[in-house]
């Protein structure tokens, strides 16, 4: 099954430009379709290889990080062409 997860880290520190660079170069490396805007990062693929792709790179932020937030959106479907119709 297809997903689409839309990220948001939000380090609680001074220096916060960093963590966040390094997290999405991580998601660009991936296999995976990655987008971005200024206020998030959406990455597109199949349920069963991207969640656990997830699950070790928010690992790897959290414990890279004294303090941060991970906000995470998940849609069962694959939105990475979405284009508004209006």
């Amino acid at each position: 099954m297809k997903i689409s997860a839309e990220l948001t880290l939000t380090p609680l520190q001074n220096n916060f430009e960093e963590p966040i660079i390094r997290f999405i170069k991580k998601l660009r490396a991936s296999q995976f379709v990655v987008l971005e805007n200024p206020l998030s990062t959406q990455i597109f693929g199949e349920y069963d290889l991207l969640m656990p792709y997830l699950i070790e790179e928010i690992k790897a932020s959290f414990e890279d990080q004294e303090n941060v937030v991970m906000n995470l959106k998940i849609v069962k479907s694959d939105r990475s062409d979405y284009e508004p119709h209006f």
